[in-house]
């Protein structure tokens, strides 16, 4: 339930965050005729969510196990690609999306009364689809969909929340803090969803290796205990992971990890300022003419 919480949490304040500028800057520009059409185009975006929450979890049914098993592998990836996708995406669009989001306003207001309803639409629909395809690989892990469905719903509640707080200027948060510490953490979800998708393809036969334990943690974590069951819900933790599935789970968090915090160190190193060898040789000169 936490992790789900957290998904929404965060991918909600996303969302928010983006309808919040897009909302200031027609109001801004005195167009605030345009908001039916935004809104509208949100509300679009909310429906193809839910209908994908929906899809996802009432339509492998029909399925044969091992295409159940294939499908809930594959979409587990995808999550993951998605998930690893907006981390990186948020750390490095983070700092410049007021201004990006304001110039797609500038040019949907020039097109067509519909670009501002695609506008809308795709704004919060890649949020909400994320959310979406990873609730259901994660909850898919095993952990219970009523909890799982409960935390996700409660993270996208307190995100409109905060939003509405930091739009009012009622709440103060520190975002560049938040989206990294949420991101390091989410970087361990996701290499548990990683691990259960590669457990379904095992399971279905589409990589070797099925059946054959690495390890067994199985004494000092039991399944039914309730740290087991806290490391199973939040991880996706398994006590008897195959090869493969150690070796997928160490090299996504080393890989990530590293290319995740070298992209903040980046991020947040401090322009060097110019040699003065340098800065003389690019100051202009100035002639007897221009001195008099």
């Amino acid at each position: 339930m936490l992790a789900n919480y957290l998904i929404g949490l965060r991918e909600g304040l996303e969302a928010g965050l983006i309808v919040g500028i897009l909302i200031a800057y027609l109001g801004k520009i005195d167009r605030r005729d345009l908001f039916g059409r935004l809104w509208f185009g949100i509300g679009i975006a909310v429906a193809v969510s839910l209908g994908v929450g929906a899809l996802l979890t009432w339509g492998p049914y029909a399925m044969t196990f091992q295409a159940q098993e294939v499908l809930g592998g594959v979409l587990s990836l995808v999550a993951v690609a998605l998930v690893t996708w907006m981390i990186f995406w948020m750390g490095t669009h983070g700092a410049g999306l007021s201004k990006e989001l304001r110039g797609q306003v500038d040019a949907a207001v020039d097109r067509s009364w519909f670009a501002i309803v695609l506008l809308g639409a795709l704004a919060v629909g890649r949020e909400g689809i994320e959310t979406a395809l990873f609730v259901w690989a994660n909850v898919s892990g095993g952990n219970d969909p009523v909890l799982g469905t409960t935390g996700a719903l409660l993270g996208i509640v307190t995100a409109i929340v905060i939003s509405w707080g930091i739009s009012r200027g009622l709440v103060r948060i520190n975002l560049s803090v938040f989206f990294t510490w949420t991101g390091l953490f989410l970087i361990l979800v996701a290499a548990g969803v990683l691990v259960y998708g590669i457990g379904d393809l095992q399971e279905a036969s589409v990589i070797p290796g099925w059946g054959t334990h690495a390890f067994s943690l199985v004494e000092l974590v039991p399944p039914g205990s309730w740290y087991g069951t806290l490391l199973g819900g939040i991880f996706n933790f398994t006590p008897e992971p195959t090869w493969a599935q150690v070796v997928a789970w160490i090299l996504y968090v080393v890989i990530t990890t590293t290319l995740y915090l070298g992209m903040l160190h980046r991020r947040r190193r401090p322009a060097s300022a110019p040699a003065p060898a340098a800065a003389a040789a690019s100051a202009p000169a100035v002639t007897p003419a221009a001195a008099s």
